[in-house]
Order: structure tokens, then sequence, then C-alpha cells
């Protein structure tokens, strides 16, 4: 049985608490948050659970095998080098780290100790996702030609990071996972309304191939948006992750080059066919996540979101800013070459 420690019981930490001790092999046996209040209510409902406002109770408690991270981003790189450092397993949430220096530190540690970082890039196990990488796997979009994304909605405004770290690491890590192609170059141009922080960004992706990624992302829209778009050779692909039936929608329409003699002779023909909604599986994806961790820990298994996923993601941030910066300038992606090429692996059908 593997014993888990939370640290940061705020908005996401009562799910990663109620995930662990719904997933065989793995139990929460003591959490930390610096608010007494949220304690307090804790002890009420999981009075099994030890409760504590210092993060070495967690970090050095004997009796705890994993630590579950879930604070702001700029905590991150300590208390995890501090549970790798006593030998503890990490479960971390996005993005992995502040700089990508700090995430090649902490890979170097757990692989130096033959421990296990997982970064919390929940969306890659949810039943959308699994079938488009299932659906692009089996050639039925066929050559990828782009990727489009929009995420948007009215706040909530963060104080430490910008729009672009705070829901772009969703995106970045499904698009890395469902592409099988690294990105080489990232532009951005954003604005901030609110506070110095961009509140509005638009993100483009550049791969080797004529593939093209696009990113919006929005704490100052009406109405929340979660649709990415997938144009493919042979069928094109539209996931609206707000509504509750019909999240994916494949569209047998596409063009058709039919004369490539010349320029003046080329010939185009429009193909439009039939919309299939294919069904999408429902099981909670933060219990997938779960298990798969445990799964990972117990077989010396890696995670399909392991530390250098969390790097990649890391990259593409640290890029986005350089180019908010200066105006949207062309910013070359570093140091993907030290990452593997099936680091986003396919998720195991069993997951």
């Amino acid at each position: 049985m593997l014993r888990v420690g939370v640290i940061g019981y705020g908005y996401w930490g009562p799910n990663i608490v109620r995930n662990f001790n719904l997933t065989d092999g793995a139990c929460v046996v003591a959490v930390c948050d610096k608010n007494e209040e949220t304690l307090k209510k804790l002890a009420v409902t999981n009075p099994e659970i030890r409760l504590c406002n210092d993060s070495s109770q967690v970090l050095e408690a004997v009796d705890i095998d994993v630590v579950a991270i879930v604070t702001p981003v700029s905590a991150h790189y300590k208390l995890a080098k501090t549970a790798l450092k006593n030998r503890k397993h990490v479960f971390v949430e996005k993005p992995f780290t502040a700089t990508s220096a700090q995430a090649l530190d902490l890979i170097e540690t757990a692989e130096k100790a033959n421990l296990k970082i997982m970064v919390d890039h929940t969306f890659l196990f949810t039943g959308a996702v699994r079938l488009i990488k299932k659906l692009i796997g089996e050639g039925e979009l066929g050559d990828i030609y782009y990727y489009d994304s929009i995420r948007v909605n009215l706040g909530l405004f963060q104080h430490d990071v910008n729009v672009v770290w705070d829901l772009a690491p969703h995106d970045f890590s499904i698009m890395r996972y469902l592409i099988n192609e690294r990105p080489v170059a990232i532009n951005a141009w954003g604005s901030s309304h609110i506070n110095k922080m961009e509140d509005i960004a638009y993100v483009t992706v550049h791969f080797p191939s004529s593939k093209i990624a696009h990113f919006s992302v929005n704490w100052l829209s009406p109405v929340k948006v979660r649709t990415t778009l997938i144009g493919g050779e042979k069928k094109m692909l539209v996931w609206n992750d707000v509504i509750a039936d019909d999240k994916i929608k494949i569209y047998d329409k596409g063009v058709e080059v039919q004369n490539r003699q010349g320029i003046y002779d080329l010939l185009v023909s429009y193909r439009s066919g039939d919309m299939w909604a294919p069904k999408v599986e429902q099981t909670e994806a933060l219990l997938l996540e779960c298990r798969h961790f445990v799964d990972c820990i117990e077989n010396n298994l890696t995670p399909i979101n392991n530390a250098y996923c969390g790097l990649e993601v890391v990259q593409m941030l640290e890029a986005c800013d350089i180019s908010l910066r200066n105006k949207g300038e062309l910013v070359s992606i570093e140091n993907l070459s030290l990452t593997s090429s099936s680091a986003f692996g396919a998720v195991d059908e069993e997951i």
C-alpha cells in the first residue's frame, strides 16, 4: 500500500485526496495546508487523515511514500526537491516548475534515486483525449495539417502567473501527446488589462513539418469555451469539452487536389461527407491518472505524463514569455533534444 501525503488543500487538493483514496494500492495518510479553517473542515469529513500546517511533517515523514504537491508553481521546485531527497515519489501539479533549469535538476535527482515523478496533466487521461489519440494513431484523420485550441473564460485571475502559464499548460500537454512531433519555435502576443499579468494571449507553435498549432487563452471572455479543432488530410475533428454529450465530432470533409501539373491548372475539389460522434468514456480522468501513477511505481514503469513531458511544457511556456516581452518575436525552443522522442507515449487501453 502506497501512503500518500498531500501538500496544499485548496481548489484542487480535495480532488487529489479523494481520487488517491479511491485508488487500489494507495491511501492518503497526511494533508498539509496553511489554512486552519480548511484543515478543520477536512478533519470532520476525513478524521483518519493526519493534518498539519508545516510541509516538513509530510516531506520528512517515514510513513509516507508519495508526496502530492498541489501548490502555486513558485513552491513546486523546493517541495519536490526535498521530497526526492527524502526518497519519496512525487506527484506535482502543472506546470511542473517555474523554470526548465529547475525541471532538469528534479529529473536528475529523481533518476539518481530511482524515484518517479508524475506531472498532473490530467487531460491526458480524459476519455476524449484518449479517443483522439487512438483515432490519430489508427490514421482516421490522415496526416495532421493544423491544431487549433480555444480555452477562454471570465477569471479566475492569478496573482503569480499570467494567462499563458495558467491555461496553456493544459493545451500544450494535450497537443504534444496527440502530435508525435517536437515543436521548434513559438511566437506569442498578449496584453494585460486588470493587472501587470497578461490576461489575453494568442500563441502559435511551429513544427519542422508543414503543420501548425494555434492557441487562444483568455481570462476576459464573457463565456466559457473549451474547443479544439484538428484538421487532417482525410477528416477533421472538433472537440467541445464544455458540453455533456457528443464532445467529439468527426467530419468527413476535406480538400482534394486533382491536378498538380501547373499552378494555373491546379484543380481543387471539396469533399463533404458524413459527421459522426463516437462515444466518449466517462471515467474520471484524475482517478485514471492516480491509478496509472500507482501502477508505474509498483511495476517500475514510466508515466505517460512524466517529468520530461513536464519539462517540454515548461520550455514552451518560457519561450512564450520571451516572445510576449518582444512583441510576438519568433523564439526557438531549446533543449528539446534532451527529451525522449517517446516521452508522450500512448495511453494503455487498461488505464
